[in-house]
């Protein structure tokens, strides 16, 4: 476990969604729209309701990705791994992947650090993700933390995955039940066809200051990237970076906003390379899942982020 000194609870929850993870030619969906059946694709967000009909579908893995905020006495906080709220109550069917377990480099001083391509593929073959399922991923919290999972998926090279809109409340909301049950999933083999394009390391951002061709996209809330307060080493943003808090990408509800809103507040070249970032790489995902349904092709997310960047002095950080 690693904690996040000198934040105070109230204020890091409100920031989760701020920290907290081959192109797009599909027509742009409404988000949590049912999507028309077929055997082998799906919309990369559906709805509960969607889920609830198709629950039993053979081919279709649910996966629980929640990552707990825990307040520590001295008013500092620490992420821990969701599987205790798991274990208390999950959509039926549903596995469990770690993101502060299998799903991350143990071996690394970074929280949230990106496993190899097999361990990830490894991981996701013990929950019964094969070549040939579909894969719905959701959380507790408006879908950040799965967002990560979905893109890991896709830099391995699977596309057939979704998030649940408005994560496990819209399903507890519409009156679904919760099962404690565990997973029963065989598991499978998951192929690796590396993208490697869709991680961005520090040299590449680093390479990008001052380059127009490139479009640098800070996921925290407003004042930490204005540097009026900091969860990392040093305050402030990435040089040249615009600020699209993962706050904005929701509704009151929870659910994602409709893509023409969306569209609204992501504007630019949607063919350009664009690279997400903000504490550890998980609210990245989510501008960086919400960029791809709006049909943006060259989107990287730097998953290392603030917690890397911030540390080494050698690298600029911007408060104005």
């Amino acid at each position: 476990m690693k904690s996040i000194s000198r934040t105070r609870a109230p204020l890091f929850i409100g920031l989760v969604v701020s920290l907290a993870l081959a192109a797009c030619d599909r027509p742009v969906q409404q988000p949590g729209a049912d999507i028309t059946d077929t055997m082998d694709t799906m919309d990369t967000l559906v709805s509960a309701e969607w889920l609830s009909q198709h629950l039993d579908d053979s081919d279709l893995v649910v996966i629980d990705c929640t990552v707990i905020v825990q307040p520590n006495e001295d008013g500092t906080v620490q992420t821990i791994s969701g599987r205790s709220g798991y274990e208390k109550g999950h959509i039926p069917g549903a596995g469990f992947a770690d993101l502060k377990g299998a799903l991350a480099d143990g071996d690394s001083p970074l929280d949230f650090a990106m496993p190899t391509p097999a361990q990830f593929a490894a991981a996701m073959g013990a929950l019964g993700v094969g070549n040939d399922t579909r894969v719905v991923l959701y959380d507790n919290y408006n879908g950040v933390w799965a967002s990560r999972v979905w893109w890991m998926l896709r830099w391995i090279g699977f596309d057939n995955a979704a998030l649940l809109d408005g994560a496990l409340t819209a399903w507890t909301g519409a009156g679904h039940p919760l099962s404690t049950e565990p997973a029963n999933r065989s598991a499978k083999q998951l192929s690796i066809r590396l993208r490697p394009e869709l991680i961005a390391d520090r040299g590449e951002v680093h390479a990008s200051l001052g380059d127009g061709s490139v479009k640098l996209i800070d996921a925290m809330n407003e004042a930490h990237y204005r540097g009026e307060m900091s969860m990392y080493a040093r305050p402030g943003h990435i040089p040249g970076a615009t600020n699209l808090p993962t706050t904005e990408l929701f509704d009151e509800t929870g659910r994602f906003r409709s893509d023409d809103e969306l569209a609204m507040i992501m504007g630019g070249d949607r063919d350009a390379r664009t690279i997400t970032y903000c504490g550890g790489g998980i609210a990245a995902s989510a501008d960086a899942f919400a960029l791809h349904r709006l049909g943006f092709t060259n989107i990287a997310v730097y998953t290392a982020s603030l917690q890397e960047w911030a540390a080494d002095p050698a690298l600029p950080l911007e408060t104005d």
